[in-house]
């Protein structure tokens, strides 16, 4: 739990099962990353709920008694939000609103008030707004029973406040609007791209908070945003990068997340050509994160949805400075030895050994390694540079040569 606390944060509850497919130990996992999105979004997190079930409940999600008991807790503690961890269906929205008297938001609804939060550019916000009405207009009927209810804060920013009293055909007009207006955008990008000519173009891709906007300033000795907070970077930004005398493009992007929307996936995939496009991937893993492995499957799930899962990739293991491994006793019969207990040497000999020298570990923050990860990109970005441009061989040296 965040122990800070502040006076303006909204009061929030956060309720999530636990499945066959979903054991406690992965749902508490899930309830800590909810209540980070909470925190990003401005609430302060009060209380967890969970259930084990076999299955949600198709009406209210959780079962009655339990749902007694939030509504118990929110009354008394007088919580103005409650946020379930997996997307909830209109009618199951309409029924909890009803019981709860209060404002419900589930996991999309959070992370598309962050992106609505986060959104700088005009680009980035027609994305945003366009998501929100798409995830908006299903949930249309019934919505006039609480709206009185819902003054704003988290979940009530951007488009999901100014056309929650349209009805249908009204947001589905907006939708046509917004998808034209993101094409016309496209169009320019595509132009703005074209115009960069055939530099080599690499991309930070990576786990939401990993350091991709550290690593992004300590390359190009620039100021991009960073911050410890979910999708920091939203807006794409591009800069010229050299190493040695070899320029290249370099992009950071928008982290990934578990669960993410696919209204975001589908109006984010326009800024995501930055990687479609790219020609080799920094594939940025925050290793001191405890379950580094499952956001490193989850990234290379959404790569292969925006087909981009082939492309030359180093994995760059970041926050080595932070990476603490579980204590173990060797004379504890009973305690088993697992993967939370291996060093950074240990994990260099598991899976990532067969990476080779295309697995990097590095402090972005500290500068750790930084020499090593110089190199190991100039290489990489020489070889398509020369594949592109054989006559330019003798400009650039052997990455052997460099000290």
């Amino acid at each position: 739990m965040i122990e800070k606390k502040d006076i303006s944060l909204e009061k929030v509850a956060l309720v999530g099962i636990v499945t066959k497919e979903q054991d406690e130990a992965k749902s508490k996992e899930y309830l800590d990353e909810l209540e980070f999105l909470a925190f990003t979004a401005g609430g302060e997190v009060v209380k967890r709920f969970t259930q084990k079930m076999e299955r949600p409940d198709p009406r209210t999600f959780i079962g009655s008694g339990k749902m007694d008991d939030v509504q118990a807790f929110i009354k008394e503690h007088e919580v103005g939000t409650v946020i379930f961890d997996d997307e909830l269906s209109p009618a199951q929205e309409r029924n909890i609103s009803k019981i709860l008297d209060c404002k419900v938001l589930d996991r999309t609804n959070l992370i598309l008030d962050i992106f609505a939060q986060r959104a700088q550019t005009s680009y980035a916000r027609t994305q945003v707004e366009l998501a929100q009405c798409e995830y908006l207009l299903p949930r249309l009927k019934g919505m006039w029973t609480h709206l009185e209810r819902q003054k704003g804060g988290i979940g009530m920013r951007g488009p999901g406040e100014t056309e929650i009293e349209t009805d249908r055909r009204i947001v589905r007009d907006k939708i046509a609007l917004l998808k034209e207006k993101i094409k016309t955008i496209d169009k320019q990008m595509a132009v703005q791209r074209g115009n960069r000519g055939q530099m080599v173009r690499v991309a930070l891709v990576g786990y939401t908070n990993v350091g991709k906007s550290t690593l992004m300033n300590v390359i190009s000795k620039s100021e991009v945003f960073a911050e410890n907070k979910l999708f920091a970077t939203l807006d794409t930004t591009v800069r010229k990068v050299v190493i040695e005398n070899l320029p290249f493009l370099l992009s950071d992007t928008v982290g990934f997340i578990r669960k993410l929307p696919t209204q975001l996936v589908e109006s984010f995939k326009s800024t995501l050509d930055e990687v479609r496009e790219a020609d080799l991937l920094l594939h940025v893993v925050d290793i001191s994160h405890p379950n580094f492995e499952e956001h490193i499957d989850s990234v290379n799930k959404i790569l292969l949805e925006i087909k981009s899962a082939n492309k030359p990739t180093i994995m760059v293991f970041n926050k080595i400075d932070a990476y603490t491994p579980e204590p173990f006793d060797e004379d504890d019969l009973m305690q088993e030895r697992t993967s939370s207990h291996y060093s950074l040497a240990e994990w260099e000999k598991t899976w990532m050994s067969k990476i080779g020298d295309n697995a990097l570990f590095i402090s972005a923050l500290n500068k750790e390694n930084l020499i090593e990860f110089k190199q190991r990109v100039y290489a990489e970005v020489r070889k398509i540079h020369i594949t592109r441009f054989p006559y330019n061989h003798f400009l650039y040296p052997d990455p052997n040569e460099i000290s």
